[in-house]
């Protein structure tokens, strides 16, 4: 009889990871095993809160028994068809989808940088197409401090070194501007310019919010100016920031909606451009495709995905609950917090640096209990599930309290 094999230790798998993956991730030293809610356990048997909630991946907490059914039922059925016939799943989760956000029609895609890049192609198709432009003359104007992904073309346009040292040649056909400024935005834009791209809240650069009127503004400034206003919610919608989607701060409706993580439930990748019907109509067979696009267990996850959100039941935990996070930000800013920025169930939080990095905060975060991720400098982030409760919040907010008491 063979002996069972030896349970591997925290320690153990870390090391193995070191010859065999590459290191293009400096994860944090906990592995985990199992996961429930917002809950998870690592392989031995240590439980964590998960404040970040795989960077929104996970909006509606680990393992949510309505996403885990839907996905369940749909693998006993069919899980893959490709494009090349239909399935019976992927009409419901296009007709859901169009409905949830307001506009007309969806292109299924499979991660977040998928529908950036396919968002990006739809854009300069309809500029040459509807708009006029000249041939390989169209220009997407952009944000500084932006992620919108890590292909070679989403990282030519990126402000970070770091995302784009050592991976040139670039991508022609950007131009970026300073985020928050609708007078840099203004002057950028002329005849070839196919559209602006922004998240309505930078994420990874750290929660950065605009002033209010200026999501409107450059909603305004689209439509004067004919080109497409494509709004970046891979991150910021789906019920993260207490609305469906962030552009609803503002009464925004953007030309071209770009949606991931959540929308696959943290069970499978799903992504969607989603947009008016002028628009998604410049593709035509051929031009674009994409094999496990709209594949029917990703459509099974995406429509169960959207039903969660059709109740409003989400927003409104995310609204109410982002009053307590912000409250007990509020309390700690003198007290180890220069500044934070909040809305919903997302902050951005300055950690004073004489009190650690980011990435050490985060690790001592970690030894007591509490997951979270550093970005830029002294920052970290802060999105839990939705499904998070007022009592698990509060436990948080009083860990962080208890770990920036303690300073250097």
């Amino acid at each position: 009889m063979t002996a069972p094999a030896r349970a591997r230790s925290s320690a153990d798998l870390i090391r193995a990871e070191e010859p065999v993956l590459a290191h293009n991730y400096h994860p944090l030293p906990v592995v985990v095993a199992r996961a429930e809610g917002t809950w998870v356990e690592d392989v031995e048997g240590r439980r964590y809160l998960d404040m970040l909630a795989g960077y929104s991946a996970l909006n509606f907490g680990h393992r949510h028994p309505v996403l885990i059914e839907a996905a369940h039922r749909q693998l006993d059925r069919l899980t893959l068809t490709s494009r090349a016939f239909h399935n019976d799943q992927l009409a419901e989760f296009a007709e859901r989808l169009v409905a949830l956000t307001g506009l007309d029609m969806m292109l299924p895609m499979n991660t977040g940088a998928e529908a950036v890049e396919s968002g990006i192609k739809v854009a300069r198709k309809w500029a040459y197409d509807v708009k006029g432009v000249p041939a390989d003359r169209a220009t997407i104007v952009v944000a500084a401090e932006n992620f919108h992904g890590r292909t070679t073309t989403i990282v030519s346009f990126s402000t970070d070194e770091t995302a784009r040292a050592g991976f040139g040649p670039f991508t022609p056909g950007f131009r970026i501007v300073p985020y928050n400024d609708l007078a840099a935005l203004e002057a950028a834009v002329d005849e070839s310019t196919a559209a602006v791209l922004l998240e309505p809240i930078q994420g990874e650069a750290g929660v950065i919010i605009p002033d209010d009127g200026y999501l409107a503004g450059v909603r305004e400034l689209t439509r004067r100016t004919g080109c497409l206003l494509i709004a970046d919610e891979i991150q910021s919608g789906l019920g993260r920031t207490g609305r469906t989607l962030a552009v609803e701060h503002e009464g925004v409706v953007p030309d071209v909606l770009l949606l991931g993580k959540a929308l696959g439930g943290g069970i499978v990748p799903v992504s969607a451009v989603v947009a008016r019907r002028e628009v998604l109509s410049v593709l035509h067979p051929g031009e674009h495709g994409s094999t496990f696009g709209g594949n029917p267990l990703a459509a099974a996850v995406g429509s169960a995905v959207v039903g969660l959100l059709e109740s409003g039941e989400y927003q409104r935990r995310a609204t109410e609950l982002g009053v307590v996070l912000r409250g007990g930000l509020k309390s700690l800013v003198g007290r180890g917090v220069v500044d934070f920025r909040a809305r919903g169930l997302w902050a951005g939080v300055d950690i004073d640096p004489a009190i650690g990095t980011g990435r050490e905060i985060s690790e001592r975060l970690m030894r007591e209990g509490v997951l979270v991720k550093d970005t830029h400098g002294s920052t970290i982030r802060l999105a839990p599930p939705l499904t998070i409760t007022g009592a698990e919040l509060e436990s948080a907010l009083e860990t962080l309290e208890k770990v920036l008491a303690r300073g250097v």
